[in-house]
């Protein structure tokens, strides 16, 4: 049910973090008149950037720590997508009659445009690059938000409005989806992930299903054929209820899915039939690498053909896209080693199509934070392609267990020095992949000072 934002005036509310969600979402509502509560389990200090931001602004602080007290006396428990839904204050509070949800559910309560949900374990932002790009080409103004982009709460501030909305979520995103209700649905693959947060692979699926739970008639889905786990759930009569197309890398589909709908790769070609004509767009010219790329790219056509977008356009943004940074990122060649930042790789599924990418004789560097994966469904690829593992980071040893006698490997103190011993290894005509398998945050705050700090390091080899 969506909702007036007249409804804010005088609700209390409290905001759960203070990050880029929660200060986007503080803003939204003190504009429309709700009394505002800020909690965050982190000092003054560890926020004083945060701070800063929200400085002046007629609002309640509660920091190191959640009061039950003070949360059981709001209207609404408002939570940013890295709080864990399931901590037992968050139970307690829901039994005091608070309604507790998520800045995304709650957001796209307000929001009257068509609106575009992008999610799966990998490809979710080259999708949504490619989309965007190829919307803008065709004239349609486009807005993108979610997950390491803006929050949607960002848009409700924004006076200019969008014809669409791409949204990039995550399955921390997805957790509270009660009342949110997509256009279009893109489900890019899916694959063991973020069991730090779910205590086993069903409950991830399950988080991540919930973006299906108000389709209908007027939903369109856009699935990926070739992975097992996303058919089973287009399988669901939830999913069943609206419009489904598919896209494939996998010849052998092209009946089954032109007949249905959606797009299949022939070649350097994509075939894609979303009404009574086929059209035909070529790959020829694009840079990106790997059977991966070819899927994101047919997921992002049949996004634009659905809002519109025409066919010189969309075919000029493949020949123009240049990939997503820290995404099987070309950064340089030395010596005859060319060297490749997959910083984004923080699952197994990542590492697994970023190694389909290249024929044999890589380099490749693992390991960041220990999330519990079972890296052995890498043991082929690792013998096939990989002469030297490099191993680092807080993770390591599991992944060594695992797939450690595959090929020579070395566990490695630092994350500097595993780059410098990676060079070290290699040889004229070798790749040096980093693609973690682990999220950064052991070392790093995030994937892209990882992936920032591994470039600046490759570019003073000489």
């Amino acid at each position: 049910m969506s909702m007036e934002l007249s409804e804010l005036k005088g609700k209390k509310i409290a905001v759960i973090g203070l990050g880029k969600t929660g200060i986007a979402l503080s803003r939204f509502l003190l504009k429309h008149g709700s009394e505002l509560l800020i909690s965050d389990h982190k000092s003054e200090a560890e926020l004083a950037g945060s701070l800063e931001e929200v400085k002046g602004l007629p609002i309640k602080f509660e920091l190191e720590g959640h009061n039950p007290k003070s949360l059981i006396q709001q209207d609404y428990v408002i939570l940013s997508p890295g709080v864990p839904f399931h901590l037992k204050i968050f139970d307690y509070i829901k039994s005091h009659g608070v309604k507790v949800t998520g800045e995304f559910e709650f957001a796209s309560r307000f929001v009257k445009e068509p609106m575009t949900v992008i999610t799966g374990t990998n490809g979710k932002t080259t999708v949504l690059e490619l989309a965007e790009l190829f919307l803008q080409k065709s004239n349609i103004n486009v807005w993108t938000g979610g997950n390491y982009k803006r929050p949607l709460s960002q848009y409700l501030c924004e006076d200019k409005k969008a014809d669409v909305i791409l949204i990039e979520a995550s399955s921390f995103m997805l957790e509270h989806v009660e009342e949110m209700r997509a256009k279009n649905i893109v489900f890019t693959n899916l694959a063991q992930n973020h069991l730090d947060r779910y205590s086993n692979m069903q409950d991830y699926m399950q988080a991540k299903r919930k973006v299906f739970t108000n389709t209908s008639e007027n939903t369109t889905s856009i699935l990926n054929a070739d992975n097992n786990a996303v058919i089973e759930i287009a399988r669901d009569p939830l999913v069943q209820k609206g419009i489904i197309f598919y896209f494939s890398t996998r010849k052998s589909l092209k009946p089954q899915i032109m007949n249905i709908g959606g797009a299949v790769m022939i070649g350097d070609e994509i075939q894609l039939r979303t009404r009574p004509e086929i059209e035909y767009y070529s790959l020829k010219n694009t840079p990106l690498r790997g059977k991966h790329s070819s899927e994101n790219i047919m997921a992002a056509i049949l996004i634009a053909k659905e809002h519109g977008g025409e066919w010189m356009s969309i075919q000029r943004g493949i020949d123009e896209y240049k990939g997503s940074p820290h995404r099987i990122e070309y950064v340089r060649r030395v010596g005859g080693v060319n060297f490749y930042n997959d910083s984004k790789a923080t699952n197994v599924l990542a590492v697994s199509r970023a190694l389909d990418a290249f024929d044999e004789n890589v380099i490749l560097i693992m390991g960041g934070k220990n999330t519990g994966l079972n890296y052995k469904p890498l043991a082929d690829s690792i013998r096939k392609k990989v002469k030297n593992l490099i191993l680092v980071g807080e993770a390591k040893e599991n992944i060594n267990r695992h797939i450690g006698d595959c090929t020579e490997t070395f566990l490695i103190g630092t994350f500097d020095e595993a780059v410098f011993i990676s060079y070290h290894k290699s040889r004229i005509h070798d790749t040096v992949l980093l693609s973690p398998g682990c999220p950064s945050f052991d070392i790093f705050n995030s994937y892209i000072e990882r992936g920032d700090h591994f470039k600046s390091l490759v570019k003073k080899f000489k």
